[in-house]
């Protein structure tokens, strides 16, 4: 990161930011800080910085750190043939963007042999140079001067056509020439698409495509990946394009002098220029461009719904029933503890074809009073609604809550390596059993287990930039893992994994090490785990909880390097630390000037003085039990019009599906969302929002259901 202090100034200009700041960032970056731990615990030094903004920070200072290796590369390769001129080192020098620096060197660029070179090795670049001159002299009286039989030049029209092919290739690689017609692209261009001939069929989800057209700068990144997946997939056709008549305006005043016979070369030349090597070049750049747009809010969606997601309520420490429902293979029941420990499983078969609902009945009771079960958790897939009727239907000897779960990726987790390792005694039925009632206990410690682009919130997760993609899920997931903070006797693995600091290797180290001491005791044992060093424990410590720690601070948030303020601060008010926690009033008269040092400042003692009033405060939301309507259980139970309660399952920028108790999520375009425009659904809904809505159309052939929120 010491690379990028270079760009410190930039950056601070062009995010409106301090400059140092900044460079305290970078400093940071550079001594192996992670976004979380920097925007926790070193507010003084970046101003209270948001883990966005420091991201943001981050971001650009790879782009400029790219933009200038490709600087010095192409510096280097101009040198190596001879190009190179002070003043095209300074153009490159001084170019803003890699599409400036390659458009300098574009000329210059070694390249195949092409119809110009060709004709360069003919000995024709003198009479295009003569051409480009457009004197009022005969074209052929030029170019019969430069006939050569012995390297196929044997008219003048031979001659004259390897000159055009020379001042074509010149016009392609005019720098004015190209940003003229990427302005055109940006404001006037098209976006085509067309079905294949004879995948007609094959290509019906996409039917509306079929004969489509709209202005590029207009088309929302949805239907730009929904094309460009059709296209990828042989069963679109997809253009983007801009009318001749509005490209050669714009390049011909560029290159045309006179109204001779010599510019009419010239001008054949450019007509050449753009149909054979302007605009495709032109038209991948922009095609390019869109969907790395829409690559950008693809991401951003699967995002926002990937947090939503992990930070939903968690039921908490209950002793959980978890059922994963199926009709001919039955439905396979396990028995969780506080801690998610599996105890018990096994089978039971209420549903067709076996019909064996007494027996069923009678097992879940005998379970919930064995194991004293509170919750109860149904899988939302196959059989999932007549599982929930059997549970409603039992009548407990005290109060039991049934919850129905979103079982996305639950079957992903239980055929994976994690799975196994878990649990090498039980099959695929149980891990995925199990993995629905964690998922209930706490989304956020069970769905890290998980690939997210299986959870089932994405747009178009598959289509998009991967490495883009997978880097941003990676830090949401950071982000909310260091956001809510970790137990750390009782973690799995693959969740402390995302801690600041750790990653894979230490967070097996630490379980490893736990399991060999049968748990932690105090944070400072954590510096005695194999490879686990001094920055690594700076950047993990204050994320990860110790439940009944000797020290209550090791429960807390609070950082070990800040124990010493609040023991100065008992010590002050003359009282042990144990009583500041959750001591309101006390806390709230400190003043907080008292204890700043050059280390620590108001923001650090004020995020302290929080803490302690609320130590190991979890930011999720409290949880909230929801149950679908009794009398909807199919599609075929629809009707328009009806107003129904259902569940927020995934979000898009085209609006949010719902789950309503059919199977098959309905869809709220984003135009039923509310009573006004807006451009984003996440203004209004959230992932797993109870919401009313209306139903509006049911298509039981194509399985869609559309639904309202308008006047709900």
């Amino acid at each position: 990161m010491s690379d990028y202090f270079p760009f410190t100034i930039q950056i601070a200009k062009e995010l409106s930011l301090n400059h140092q700041a900044v460079r305290n960032v970078l400093t940071l970056f550079s001594e192996g800080a992670t976004i979380p731990f920097i925007a926790r615990y070193r507010k003084e030094m970046t101003g209270s910085m948001d883990e966005e903004v420091i991201l943001a920070i981050q971001k650009r200072a790879e782009q400029l750190l790219l933009l200038q290796k490709r600087k010095e590369a192409v510096i280097v390769s101009m040198r190596e043939t001879e190009h190179l001129t002070a003043e095209l080192e300074k153009a490159v020098m001084e170019a803003a963007t890699i599409q400036e620096v390659e458009d300098i060197y574009l000329p210059y660029k070694p390249k195949r042999r092409t119809r110009a070179t060709i004709a360069r090795e003919k000995g024709l670049e003198p009479l295009a140079d003569l051409l480009m001159q457009q004197r009022n002299i005969a074209p052929d009286q030029l170019a019969s001067n430069y006939l050569n039989k012995e390297k196929s030049v044997e008219t003048t029209e031979d001659a004259l056509a390897g000159a055009r092919d020379i001042i074509a290739e010149r016009a392609a690689e005019n720098i004015a020439g190209r940003n003229r017609l990427r302005r055109l692209f940006h404001q006037k261009s098209l976006i085509n698409a067309v079905v294949q001939k004879g995948k007609e069929e094959e290509a019906k989800p996409y039917q509306q495509y079929f004969n489509w057209s709209e202005p590029l700068s207009k088309a929302p990144s949805h239907r730009i990946l929904a094309m460009l997946r059709a296209e990828n997939e042989g069963l679109l056709q997809v253009k983007i394009q801009i009318s001749n008549q509005d490209a050669l305006s714009g390049l011909k005043p560029l290159f045309l002098k006179s109204n001779n016979a010599c510019a009419n070369q010239v001008e054949m030349a450019v007509e050449d220029a753009w149909k054979r090597l302007l605009e495709p070049s032109i038209e991948n750049e922009i095609r390019a461009f869109y969907k790395e747009k829409a690559d950008e809010v693809a991401i951003k969606v699967f995002v926002e719904n990937l947090r939503q997601l992990l930070l939903a309520a968690p039921l908490g420490a209950k002793r959980v029933l978890a059922i994963d429902p199926g009709f001919r293979t039955g439905c396979k029941v396990v028995v969780l503890d506080e801690l998610g420990n599996l105890q018990h499983n096994d089978t039971i078969y209420p549903h067709p074809p076996q019909h064996e609902a007494k027996q069923a009945i009678q097992k879940i009771k005998n379970l919930v009073n064995a194991h004293k079960i509170e919750v109860i958790a149904i899988g939302n897939g196959t059989a999932g609604r007549e599982t929930e009727d059997l549970i409603r239907s039992i009548r407990f000897d005290r109060d039991i809550t049934a919850v129905m779960v979103n079982e996305n990726g639950a079957s992903v987790y239980s055929a994976s390596k994690v799975a196994r390792d878990e649990f090498p005694d039980y099959d695929i039925t149980v891990r995925g059993a199990v993995s629905i009632g964690r998922r209930l206990m706490d989304p956020l410690a069970e769905l890290v287990k998980i690939d997210p682009k299986s959870i089932g919130v994405g747009q178009y997760q598959h289509d998009v930039n991967q490495k883009a993609l997978g880097e941003s899920l990676t830090q949401t997931v950071e982000s909310c893992v260091n956001g809510v903070g970790v137990e750390l006797n009782s973690a799995s693995e693959q969740l402390l994994s995302y801690v600041s600091g750790l990653g894979p290797q230490l967070a097996s180290s630490i379980v490893g090490y736990r399991n060999q001491i049968g748990g932690f005791k105090s944070r400072s044992q954590l510096m005695k785990v194999p490879r686990l060093g001094p920055k690594a424990f700076e950047q993990s410590a204050g994320f990860l909880r110790i439940r009944g720690a000797a020290n209550p601070l090791d429960a807390s948030a609070v950082h070990p390097e800040s124990y010493h303020i609040v023991e100065k601060i008992a010590n002050r008010l003359k009282v042990p630390v144990e009583q500041l926690i959750g001591n309101k009033d006390v806390l709230q008269s400190i003043d907080i000037q008292q204890f700043t040092d050059e280390k620590a400042g108001k923001e650090t003692i004020r995020d302290i003085l929080a803490e302690l009033e609320k130590p190991g405060r979890d930011p999720r939301k409290s949880f909230r039990e929801f149950a679908f309507s009794k009398d909807i259980r199919t599609m075929n139970d629809l009707q328009v019009g009806m107003v129904l309660e259902g569940i927020v399952t995934n979000i898009t920028a085209f609006g949010a599906f719902v789950d309503i108790g059919v199977h098959q999520d309905g869809l709220v375009h984003i135009s039923q969302l509310a009573n006004r425009f807006i451009s984003d659904p996440a203004e209004i809904v959230h992932l797993n929002q109870v919401v009313k809505v209306k139903v509006t159309s049911v298509d039981t052939a194509l399985k869609r259901i559309g639904l309202s929120m308008k006047d709900v």
